[in-house]
């Protein structure tokens, strides 16, 4: 039971270090296609 809980607990911190960094990568994409600031930019 208490293994269980802790692979929850790993895939959900996996699942929003990957959100996180795909929305960084997507970000990043968009600023270089329409050379905008990465972050607080023109785009979002």
């Amino acid at each position: 039971m208490m293994f269980d809980r802790k692979r929850i607990i790993i895939l959900v911190v996996i699942a929003i270090i990957g959100f996180i960094l795909g929305r960084l990568a997507f970000r990043g994409a968009l600023n270089l296609l329409m050379g905008g600031t990465l972050f607080g930019g023109n785009i979002l």
